[in-house]
């Protein structure tokens, strides 16, 4: 490991000391529930991991001389996804042997969640078992991180569906009312992510029967919802595809354009 690796990562600690003082102030300031700090800062280690990496593999590329570049031994190329797999192998298994309080707990989930950023960069190549991550399949790693972002946000300030954290609360008929609504838009999200509808399902955890759209709708064509109940329907796998067609060709090129800014433009190849 050469002298501008380690300066690299001393520079990438120094950060990490910064967000896990600085941002805990922050926290114990404008929030009044110190229990979801440790959300807080995972969340945190998953954007920042990511926007490091991103930037990393983006200089890589680019062929820039002043730039660490990659972590090889021999003809070894060690992939970031592996230090993030170890960030969060030694985070959980400090969390679960020693269950620091605070700021202990704090700084464990800045790195595990920075652990899970560098993992999911990489989600591709675990989906795909090979290194996809400038092709056009690579673009499902950003949809990954996009994803935990989103549910670690979630956590982060404290978004409960439907309210349950109030049931114990409520009177027995009330709470029986509650655990049916709640069970309702549970089926909903599942039958809207096994019709391919990722984005929608994840919305539906946070907002409340959002998803009866997305489960009324016809499944996308690769999904398993029609894969199993449109074997003998090629009416409607005509039509699903149809309409994917229809929505990629409205939307496709914007999508491109916003991950091209976040994660890198593929080879024109892959195109």
């Amino acid at each position: 490991m050469n002298l501008r690796v380690i300066s690299a990562l001393g520079v990438a600690g120094a950060l990490i000391f910064v967000l896990w003082v600085g941002l805990g102030e922050l926290y114990d300031t404008h929030y009044v529930d110190p229990s979801r700090r440790p959300a807080l800062f995972l969340l945190l280690g998953i954007i920042v991991a990511f926007v490091m990496i991103r930037f990393n593999t983006r200089m890589i590329r680019a062929g820039v001389t002043w730039w660490p570049g990659n972590i090889e031994h021999g003809d070894i190329h060690v992939h970031h996804a592996l230090i993030g797999l170890l960030g969060m192998l030694v985070a959980g298994i400090l969390e679960f042997v020693f269950a620091p309080p605070h700021p202990g707990v704090d700084l464990l989930a800045l790195v595990f969640g920075m652990g899970v950023g560098l993992a999911l960069d990489e989600f591709a190549l675990f989906l795909h078992i090979e290194d996809v991550y400038w092709e056009e399949d690579g673009r499902k790693s950003i949809d990954a991180v996009i994803m935990s972002i989103v549910v670690m946000a979630m956590f982060a300030v404290g978004a409960v569906p439907l309210g349950l954290d109030e049931g114990p609360r409520l009177a027995a008929g009330q709470r029986w009312l509650l655990i049916a609504l709640v069970t309702g838009n549970a089926i909903l999200v599942i039958v809207t992510l096994l019709k391919g509808r990722l984005w929608l399902g994840v919305l539906g955890l946070l907002v409340p029967f959002i998803t009866w759209w997305g489960a009324l709708r016809l499944a996308k064509p690769s999904s398993p919802w029609a894969r199993r109940w449109y074997r003998k329907r090629p009416d409607l796998v005509n039509k699903a595809r149809r309409r994917d067609l229809a929505f990629h060709a409205k939307w496709g090129r914007r999508k491109h354009r916003l991950y091209d800014l976040i994660g890198g433009r593929p080879h024109p190849r892959s195109r």
